[in-house]
């Protein structure tokens, strides 16, 4: 069986996230969707919100009888070993640019003199959603702006409750 971590902070979840995550179930028999968690940073979401928020926009990707094909899970160490601890020999990053493609570069480098087994698989984000990050997103909705064009209309709903808080 094909396992793929597909690593990030998915806060929120955005259309671009669930564009990788819809390519990595077309090359992985089941994919991990690992949220990290950092206790120095301050996430706009919960933990637990963000699990709910990935199930519920994920399930459209899945096809009747395939729930098992993906899994949310936590981290907080490197991702290379989350990876080798969920069994995972794919590594799934999505790629928006050239810079992008820079940065993860280095961090494929580096994971597989690490875990060699796990091979670094980059994921061209579709040019619809190509310039949607989570971090614009969370600030749109903070100045009280429309997602609804970012994120699924779940999550869009998610995002004015709590930006209005």
């Amino acid at each position: 069986m094909r396992i793929a971590l597909y690593p990030g902070s998915f806060d929120p979840v955005t259309n671009g996230h669930l564009d990788v995550l819809a390519h990595a179930l077309g090359i992985a028999d089941r994919v991990v969707v690992a949220i990290g968690v950092h206790p120095g940073k301050a996430p706009m979401f919960t933990f637990e919100e963000r699990v709910d928020m990935l199930r519920d926009v994920a399930r459209g990707l899945l096809g009747p009888g395939e729930e098992d094909r993906l899994q949310v899970v936590s981290f907080s160490n490197l991702v290379i070993d989350a990876a080798v601890d969920h069994g995972a020999t794919l590594l799934i990053r999505g790629l928006r640019d050239g810079t992008d493609l820079d940065y993860e570069m280095q961090m494929a480098g580096m994971n597989r003199t690490l875990r060699p087994q796990v091979q670094t698989v980059f994921l061209p984000a579709s040019p619809e959603v190509r310039h949607i990050t989570a971090t614009l997103v969370r600030q749109i909705a903070r100045m009280g702006g429309r997602t609804a064009e970012f994120v699924p209309e779940d999550v869009a709903r998610r995002l004015a409750d709590k930006a209005g808080e």
